[in-house]
């Protein structure tokens, strides 16, 4: 039946019949997508829901006439249950950039393509905006309290309920009503696409192309920024993200002033909801109707609002708790504890030699702490190590071994943050001096405590010469 009813839209548009029918891979909607191939090559479309069909085909003709990169709706059917458009290949950009989303390194290519996708969001947000009819829009025309809602509730009952953990149910949703009044703070009459991320965006050419935005509607312009940094399985790095935010105000800019201080607070209550509206879907595509791409974005997801939660969001205390519980429920925590970065801090005596690394990967930092003023010279600090205070003192006193460890910070601090974008496990920083219970002991000590507190990475500690070892989770 489907594949009649293209084959007639074809011949009606094209004269021809198509040569080949495939079928391409679902997305998480029920529509169903076919390459017809033939003179031309077009794409034929099977959805169920003609009220989003008639959506699409609406705002496809729109975006087109504000010069946006859409595709072109060719002809429908008379019920609107099929149409067919025309082609922009198979690149999606979240397979351009595979290799930087496996990797956390992306390359100046993947990079370019990312920065002109972020360049042409506020095009379709403010000049798509610009004489539409919202009122076509499917389910509703507008965000509103009601359907922020609707996503909240469905992360409650497809997601968290799913997990079998227990909550208040009545102090959850009087956080949800709090939350809803923190995000309509920030109404605007631009466009919302709403599923804005990598799987949505089509290379052709070298350039982003717009799919999917059918369930598109009036709402403002956070939303998109943060369904789209906050891919769950993009993977984008801290230091990327920040570069492609940056972008995005500067051409953000073009349409209205940029209040960078507003921007970045209310934009983090919209990656707290989008990312509970994700695992909502998650949940659902994936417990619910078994589609497993679902299921393995979760732990990826999990992991973005475990980062989120590392910022208190005060407006939703019991919320924030019961996302807390979360996180650290076994089945979320076991994969994510596999991927953590774990940091062997070790002070050493030089003359017994530099402590091996166990980890196997033999790199690594290791200071020589012995240019700093030595408190083993004098009788009245032998009796003591680089953790009691008479030895502190007399360290913090002249202030070297100050100038000494910020230098170690700047180094080691660079490499942490990289290696935790880039999943590694396990990093060493090891300080000598001559005896391994002054200067080193004092050195290796401030170090984990401030790597532990800086980035919340597991340090474990070892005075090898004091015997002494420590964990800081």
């Amino acid at each position: 039946m489907i594949i009649e009813e293209l084959k007639k839209l074809y011949h009606s548009y094209t004269g021809n019949e198509p040569e080949v029918i495939e079928e391409l891979p679902s997305s998480g909607s029920n529509r169903r997508y076919f390459r017809l191939s033939g003179t031309p090559t077009l794409i034929g479309v099977c959805g169920t829901s003609p009220e989003e069909n008639r959506a699409f085909i609406y705002m496809a003709d729109h975006f087109l006439k504000k010069g946006l990169p859409v595709p072109k709706v060719l002809l429908k059917s008379e019920n609107d249950e099929y149409y067919i458009q025309e082609d922009l290949g198979d690149t999606l950009l979240f397979n351009a950039i595979e290799k930087g989303r496996k990797t956390s390194i992306f390359d100046e290519d993947e990079k370019m393509l990312l920065r002109k996708t972020m360049r042409l969001l506020p095009d379709i947000q403010f000049s798509g905006a610009e004489g539409m009819d919202f009122s076509v829009c499917y389910p509703q025309g507008e965000l509103n309290h009601r359907s922020i809602l609707w996503d909240l509730n469905y992360f409650k009952y497809c997601f968290l309920k799913a997990t079998g953990m227990d909550f208040q149910e009545d102090r959850l949703e009087d956080d949800f009503q709090k939350m809803a009044d923190v995000l309509l703070r920030s109404s605007s009459a631009t466009f919302m696409y709403r599923d804005f991320q990598s799987r949505n965006v089509m290379i052709k050419d070298g350039e982003p192309w717009l799919i999917d935005f059918q369930g598109g509607r009036k709402g403002p312009v956070y939303y998109d920024v943060a369904s789209f940094l906050w891919q769950a399985k993009a993977n984008y790095p801290e230091s990327l993200r920040e570069e492609l935010l940056h972008e995005y105000m500067n051409s953000l800019q073009k349409y209205q002033p940029v209040d960078e201080n507003y921007f970045y607070a209310q934009l983090r209550h919209f990656v707290l909801f989008r990312t509970m509206q994700v695992l909502g879907a998650y949940g659902f595509r994936g417990y619910f109707e078994k589609k497993p791409h679902f299921i393995q974005s979760v732990p990826f997801a999990v992991e973005n609002l475990r980062q989120l939660l590392r910022e208190p969001y005060p407006e939703y205390p019991y919320l924030c708790q019961v996302l807390k519980d979360l996180t650290e429920l076994t089945q979320f925590t076991d994969d994510s504890q596999k991927r953590l970065l774990t940091v062997k801090v070790t002070s050493f005596a030089y003359k017994k030699g530099i402590p091996e690394d166990p980890s196997g990967n033999g790199g690594g930092f290791v200071f020589d702490c012995r240019a700093v003023n030595n408190p083993g010279k004098y009788e009245r600090y032998k009796p003591f190590t680089g953790l009691d205070e008479p030895v502190i003192s007399f360290l913090e006193e002249d202030g070297e071994i100050t100038t000494f460890l910020e230098h170690v910070y700047s180094l080691v601090d660079a490499s942490v943050k990289r290696y935790m974008e880039r999943g590694f496990t396990n990093l060493s920083v090891c300080f000598g001096c001559t005896g391994g219970q002054h200067r080193s002991v004092y050195s290796a000590q401030h170090l984990a405590e401030h790597l532990n507190k800086k980035f919340g990475v597991r340090v474990n500690l070892v005075h090898r010469e004091q015997n002494i070892e420590q964990v800081l989770k």
